[in-house]
């Protein structure tokens, strides 16, 4: 989730069974999480695994609510 009062860095918000926040661009350019709560490490990296793949998308939707950093 993408909260359309949100602040820099590019980032999405995960809930369900816990809450994540993860950062689209990390300090190598890869996303990174920021804070995990009540989200087993399995699942946490199969969620890193789900937003490396689509970083691209929310990088593109957080620009489109956001606009460019440019």
């Amino acid at each position: 989730m993408i909260y359309t009062l949100d602040h820099e860095p590019a980032h999405v918000h995960i809930t369900g069974a816990g809450q994540a926040k993860i950062n689209l661009r990390g300090a190598d350019g890869k996303p990174e999480a920021i804070q995990s709560i009540g989200i087993k490490r399995a699942d946490m990296r199969r969620l890193m695994d789900q937003v490396v793949e689509h970083q691209a998308h929310f990088l593109a939707e957080w620009e489109k609510i956001h606009g460019s950093k440019d």
